[in-house]
């Protein structure tokens, strides 16, 4: 066997190109449409859903590298869909909110990222998508943990 079929059969391989197409076909649509990069998009879609958080926070939550989280936020503090405010509980952090026209954008994009899942996913069931869902949240359960109890 070649090392490509390897590769091409290496399960982590094909979640995470499969993740990187489906990412860049949503910022396709955002960039056009906002002039959002993916790394803006993730920040703005876990703020418009959890409401404030601490950049620390938005790491934890988005997975990615905190220097890629920063540059995000500074680009939608910078162009107004984002605020920082005082966190009293830890004076070297702030919290990160969407602003009114912030909300707006989020508004905007949430029903074309609901309606891109509903394109993409239209050649599974809808029971092929629960159990999609649940799978890739036990994996994400397991690779959370760290593997601790993997084999």
């Amino acid at each position: 066997m070649s090392d490509q079929t390897r590769l091409a059969d290496f399960l982590p391989y094909l979640l995470s190109v499969t993740s990187n197409a489906v990412s860049d076909r949503i910022a396709d649509e955002y960039r056009a449409r906002f002039g959002l990069k993916i790394p803006e998009w993730r920040v703005m879609a876990v703020l418009g859903d959890a409401g404030p958080l601490t950049q620390r926070e938005l790491v934890g939550a988005t997975r990615m590298d905190k220097v890629a989280v920063n540059r995000a936020c500074k680009v939608l503090e910078e162009r107004g869909l984002l605020a920082r405010s005082p966190n009293a509980r830890d004076g070297r952090s702030h919290h990160l909110e969407l602003t009114g026209p912030g909300r707006s954008v989020h508004g905007e994009i949430m029903p074309i990222a609901l309606d891109m899942e509903r394109r993409l996913f239209a050649p599974l069931s809808p029971g092929e998508i629960h159990t999609f869902k649940g799978l890739l949240a036990r994996i994400y359960t397991q690779a959370a943990s760290h593997g601790d109890n993997a084999e």
